[in-house]
């Protein structure tokens, strides 16, 4: 559904703005409709943060051959907030030793975020941590967040690493396999 959601977003929102979708997360907002908390990123490496409003409208059309009426209901997107991310001067989760989907962007004025998980919330810094050091080359403020959930230790395997792993864990499997076979010695 997000990976849906995410095309719609960029094909109807963000492409037309030529910019790209880095990462999105849906917030809860006191206003009626579903919100979205967006990372793009233009051509020029300009980061922007964005609210962007999801609300449902209802489309008409009338068929001239046929003469019938169909109605359809279609996703608006619109953005109500946009920063910068030269302006994001701290990212404060509240309180690392609580499960708190709550943050706060603090830019000239402090904007109350609250994440409809905690693990959207550190997903999203995630994605803001690694946008700060590809396209800005700088790093992010980050307060009261558990760093071994933002950033990555040596524990972590990229993907590579991992489909090698997995490889060899299949080789090794057959390889056992193999060896538990009965061979003929019928020559």
């Amino acid at each position: 559904m997000s990976s849906l959601l995410r095309e719609e977003m960029q094909r109807v929102l963000f492409r037309p703005a030529k910019q790209r979708l880095v990462e999105f997360i849906e917030i809860e907002e006191p206003l009626q409709g579903r919100h979205f908390l967006c990372v793009s990123v233009a051509k020029n490496k300009v980061v922007q943060l964005s609210i962007v409003q999801c609300q449902v409208s209802q489309t008409k059309s009338v068929s001239k051959k046929s003469h019938t009426k169909r109605s359809s209901l279609q996703d608006c997107y619109m953005r109500t907030e946009i920063w910068s991310l030269y302006d994001l001067t701290l990212v404060d989760g509240r309180d690392p030793d609580v499960d708190d989907p709550c943050f706060l962007l603090h830019f000239d004025k402090v904007r109350t975020v609250r994440a409809v998980s905690c693990s959207a919330k550190y997903s999203f810094v995630r994605a803001l941590v690694a946008v700060c050091e590809k396209d800005c080359q700088m790093s992010l403020n980050l307060l009261n967040f558990d760093g071994a959930y933002i950033n990555y230790t040596n524990l972590y395997f990229n993907k590579g690493d991992c489909q090698v792993l997995s490889q060899i864990c299949f080789y090794a499997l057959n390889l056992v396999c193999l060896s538990m076979c009965p061979v003929p010695l019928d020559a």
